[in-house]
């Protein structure tokens, strides 16, 4: 069975799909037809749909918490490269970097195996002797620099 916020996901996204990569949506109206609180709503918009994952999302006040989602449409692989590059910011979890390689998938920036790489290179496990209270400022100095890699013709 699929998690919740999976199912939530996949439901923004095929409202994208519909809508041509844009849609605005009620949080309450879609937290109903997921049969779920709002806030987890919100958790999944955070979480799944930042700028670094390649969505923008512009909350409206008022109204029944509209929100606007549009997908970031790069040019090219290495536009998209770069945006990434310039998106992560002096942290990075190992999550959120599994993330970001997904998405770099899903858009073609990257391939399969260049996001194995490099979430081979930026693990815990790899990271395993750099001391925890630094650990997520070195892979995201890791991943920006295997990024940059990839941009070298």
């Amino acid at each position: 069975m699929a998690r919740l916020v999976d199912v939530i996901e996949a439901m923004i996204k095929q409202m994208l799909e519909e809508n041509n990569g844009s849609a605005t949506i009620s949080r309450s109206v879609l937290a109903e037809q997921a049969n779920c609180v709002p806030s987890q709503v919100t958790y999944v918009l955070s979480t799944r749909f930042s700028t670094g994952n390649g969505y923008i999302v512009e909350s409206r006040r008022g109204g029944g918490g509209q929100i606007t989602i549009t997908q970031i449409k790069h040019t090219s692989s290495e536009d998209c490269i770069r945006s990434l590059i310039q998106e992560t910011g002096d942290s990075l979890s190992q999550q959120e970097a599994k993330t970001l390689l997904i998405n770099a998938v899903e858009v073609k920036a990257i391939d399969t195996r260049q996001a194995t790489s490099i979430m081979s290179a930026v693990s815990d496990r790899a990271l395993a002797k750099v001391d925890t209270d630094i650990r997520s400022q070195v892979r995201a100095d890791v991943f920006r620099n295997a990024l940059a890699g990839l941009l070298i013709k």
